[in-house]
């Protein structure tokens, strides 16, 4: 049976604090949800489903389809075990294959050597059934094939998706520190918006936090942007079953946004970028961008979300100037967005203090390797109401 057709483990992974937002994405895909930890989600399905599941997942980093699980403590072993594998059936020999790995084994300290004797039992295998063996290397826009080898315990997958999922395809001028398309996805998610209301966005950077708000109202998936995923260079993929998910894909998607997404910064080289991404990613139309200070941004009646991603203060001599501003967000929210729902994504819980506001969520996320928190405002239009307690006559 092809690989195409057996429902098998799929493995999706992503970055911490995103698995939450990954699991809302999965089940609403109609996957059942199998396992879950910090950084993955596990289904079942066949090669055919990890098409729907690249071009729909938006915080997920890769999707791994499962070819085998063994028993191998050491390289001998797991080369044994891999060398019995029909890789004649899964990869052409005229091909090109990356292989790469996540090892915790106490026989391997070196990654490389099990990424080593994973690609050697491989050509070996085609070799040996086919008389030549594929290119091999680091790149990973054809066939990509996984090894999990957590203490005597090793998984092989065919990496579905190839290269990261993470990049949505859409961010060619990224800027200066650039947030990660699949975090601005979960932040935006986190947030609740949907399209429905108004989403404000003073200090844009290049814009990304905005499109993938625009992305998601439309419903649009942002696998649309990818023209090559690892499932392409298995054998068996049909390309009119591709063809026919995408068509489905864009035929699902929103033509309008009930709201209105409002982008400012007061650098117009980063309005400049914002808005050529938004271009790239075909929501320029439904993005008002604007060059001026996050205090003369226009925020309308009707309320939805308003959300800050300001600098950290990471470099030195960057935090009093910071304390201003991140004082500035706070009186220009308390002012300013009564009827929203404030947000503030930071990694200085020294500097958020200084907002002048009571978070009533904190919600975690690592930026790269850094610990950050959205912290959620609610900015009441008027008095916030209470239940009266009785008074005593």
């Amino acid at each position: 049976m092809s690989v195409f057709n057996k429902p098998e483990k799929i493995i999706i992974t992503c970055p911490k604090h995103l698995a939450t937002y990954l699991r809302r994405e999965v089940l609403y895909l109609g996957f059942e949800i199998r396992d879950e930890g910090a950084t993955f989600i596990e289904t079942i399905g066949t090669l055919t489903d990890c098409i729907n599941l690249n071009l729909n997942i938006r915080t997920g980093n890769n999707v791994l389809y499962e070819l085998n699980s063994f028993r191998a403590m050491d390289a001998d072993k797991l080369y044994d075990e891999l060398i019995k594998m029909p890789w004649e059936a899964w990869l052409d020999e005229n091909g090109y294959v990356s292989v790469t790995c996540n090892v915790n084994n106490p026989f391997i300290d070196n990654t490389m050597f099990a990424n080593v004797r994973v690609k050697d039992a491989i050509v070996d295998r085609l070799t040996q059934k086919r008389g030549r063996r594929p290119d091999s290397g680091p790149k990973r826009d054809k066939a990509v094939i996984h090894l999990h080898w957590q203490e005597d315990r090793a998984s092989v997958y065919i990496d579905t998706s190839g290269e990261t999922l993470s990049k949505h395809g859409y961010r060619k001028h990224p800027g200066l520190a650039p947030m990660q398309e699949n975090l601005a996805a979960a932040v935006i998610m986190a947030t609740g918006w949907n399209g429905e209301g108004h989403l404000i966005n003073p200090m844009c950077g290049s814009g990304t936090m905005a499109i993938e708000a625009a992305l998601i109202a439309l419903k649009r998936p942002v696998g649309l942007f990818h023209d090559n995923f690892g499932f392409m260079h298995i054998k068996g993929f049909d390309e009119s079953v591709y063809i026919a998910a995408r068509r489905k894909a864009r035929e699902l998607s929103r033509k309008l946004i009930p709201g209105k997404i409002i982008a400012t910064d007061l650098n117009p080289k980063a309005v400049e970028l914002a808005r050529k991404n938004a271009i790239t990613a075909g929501v320029e139309q439904y993005i008002d961008f604007a060059v001026c200070d996050f205090r003369e941004t226009e925020v309308p009646d009707g309320g939805g979300v308003i959300i800050f991603n300001p600098e950290y203060g990471e470099r030195l001599g960057d935090f009093d100037e910071l304390v201003e501003i991140y004082k500035g967000i706070g009186d220009f929210m308390k002012q300013k967005c009564k009827g929203y729902n404030g947000y503030i994504f930071t990694g200085s819980p020294n500097l958020a203090k200084k907002v002048g506001l009571k978070a009533s969520r904190k919600i975690e996320f690592y930026n790269s390797k850094l610990e950050c928190r959205l912290l959620e405002y609610e900015l009441y239009d008027g008095t916030k109401r209470t239940d009266a307690r009785p008074t005593k006559n």
